[in-house]
């Protein structure tokens, strides 16, 4: 599903609501006043900066991207100070409370894994709290992890925390969805489960206290997943009234909703020590690297707005610079098989699929992989705490238009970037961004790393001691 700009009037009470306008009630609303002399010094920047990515094409445009860019900075203002290590395994100031909810809205939505969905048998990907089954040819730490497994990632992960403050729904709201996504019934049923969770919680004085404010959900699905609109997938969970005050954590947000937080796509890689980390670390680094360009996906000729077609078309032409890999044949089916090449690689081209967001971005990225940005609801709109705001030291970004309009070449212009631009890319990714990017092991043992679950428990807090 592509994301489309929204109009001004679309987004204006999501405007309201975060203060996006100069208001005396932003510290009170977040804990924080969004609008602060250095965001006027930036503001002129940031349109420039935006605009690179996309030309407006009238007022309600440039409105609705503005304001997109004004909800990633009031995420970024919930980043907690707490970045030592040291700090960050304290108890002290924060902490989860998981509710024991009826097995219905969790566990027993995995049992159904055999015909979840028609091509595979979902349940080995449900082994090893939720990992998968274990990759022996990678190393150490290496699972074939679905991309929608973070529900009972997160959820083991959380139990085995020793602090308790905020409250965490282990409802798994996207298996939820999948498991009526391919079946013919109606919106009653599928919205269902999502309106039974949300009663049991109101029977709750915790739940009443703040109104859901101080409550977090795990939704391992796109967020577009749980706002049914004209099409028949999907749950209208995240549409409904008491959705509202709580934080949602997915894969991909709604650029226009403030409390949807953007967290990694699970990679197959979780490791359970700094070792694990450390010694990926040293191998992704002195690796040789025979691609300096990869792709692996697929095309997509029913879409008219895919650039898929055209980027193969650029790779094969080039074939001593690219290597395609064909998702079409089932060439990716194997995890093996797309770390491998990426392992190779200087650039790996991350067009949109089916939504703006891809795991492949990760997948690059712990790979040491500079990824290739055509959309910057891909990554930059997105992953507020876990990529920095300076997208070019991670990334190169390519305006889509530009490339379905034939009015750029990629693979020739990845080929102008020096040996040094890209070691240089390449050393912050795996040094600076890497650890932060994996879920580690459900028992890890980190003294020198935080990792993705770390930072965004940590960031939880903030915002939760901020606003509650």
């Amino acid at each position: 599903m592509s994301t489309n700009l929204t109009t001004k009037s679309d987004v204006l009470s999501k405007d309201e609501e975060i203060g996006y306008k100069v208001s005396g009630d932003d510290t009170k609303r977040y804990g924080v006043n969004v609008i602060s002399g250095e965001d006027h010094k930036t503001k002129k920047e940031s349109v420039e900066e935006q605009d690179n990515y996309i030309k407006p094409k009238n007022e309600e445009e440039g409105y609705a991207l503005r304001a997109v860019t004004k909800y990633l900075k009031v995420q970024r203002s919930w980043i907690s100070t707490r970045n030592k290590i040291e700090n960050s395994r304290s108890c002290e100031g924060k902490g989860v409370y998981v509710y024991e909810i009826p097995s219905k809205f969790n566990r027993d939505l995995l049992v159904d894994c055999i015909d979840m969905v028609p091509w595979t048998n979902m349940c080995k990907f449900f082994k090893n709290d939720g990992f998968g089954e274990a990759i022996e040819n990678l190393g150490q730490g290496w699972f074939r992890t679905h991309q929608y497994a973070l529900e009972p990632i997160l959820h083991s992960r959380v139990l085995k925390h020793p602090c308790t403050k905020l409250f965490y729904v282990p409802f798994y709201g996207g298996f939820d969805v999948l498991r009526w996504h391919f079946k013919n019934v109606s919106n009653d049923v599928k919205d269902r489960l999502g309106t039974e969770v949300l009663k049991w919680l109101g029977s709750k004085e915790s739940w009443k206290r703040n109104a859901g404010k101080d409550h977090v959900f795990v939704l391992g699905k796109i967020s577009w997943d749980f706002r049914r609109n004209k099409h028949s997938w999907g749950s209208s969970f995240l549409d409904l009234q008491d959705m509202q005050s709580p934080t949602r954590l997915l894969i991909e947000r709604h650029p226009w909703e403030v409390n949807d937080i953007a967290i990694p796509h699970p990679t197959y890689f979780h490791p359970k020590t700094d070792y694990d980390i450390t010694s990926w670390q040293e191998k992704m680094t002195s690796k040789p690297r025979r691609n300096l360009i990869s792709f692996a996906g697929g095309a997509r000729p029913g879409d008219p707005n895919s650039i898929r077609s055209t980027l193969i078309d650029q790779c094969t032409l080039f074939s001593d610079q690219c290597r395609f890999l064909n998702c079409s044949d089932g060439s990716c089916d194997k995890p093996e098989n797309v770390i491998k090449l990426f392992q190779d690689s200087e650039f790996c081209l991350q067009p949109p699929g089916d939504s703006p967001t891809r795991k492949s971005v990760f997948d690059s990225l712990i790979s040491g992989c500079i990824p290739v940005i055509f959309d910057p609801y891909t990554a930059y709109y997105q992953y507020a705490w876990h990529l920095p705001e300076d997208h070019k030291r991670y990334s190169v970004y390519i305006n889509q238009v530009d490339v379905k309009e034939k009015r750029v070449n990629v693979v020739e212009k990845l080929m102008t970037k020096t040996p040094r631009q890209r070691e240089y890319m390449r050393s912050y990714i795996v040094h600076h961004l890497l650890p932060g990017l994996v879920y580690g092991d459900s028992n890890a043992k980190f003294d020198r790393f935080r990792d993705a679950f770390d930072i965004t428990f940590d960031n939880l807090i903030e915002k939760i001691n901020k606003l509650v």
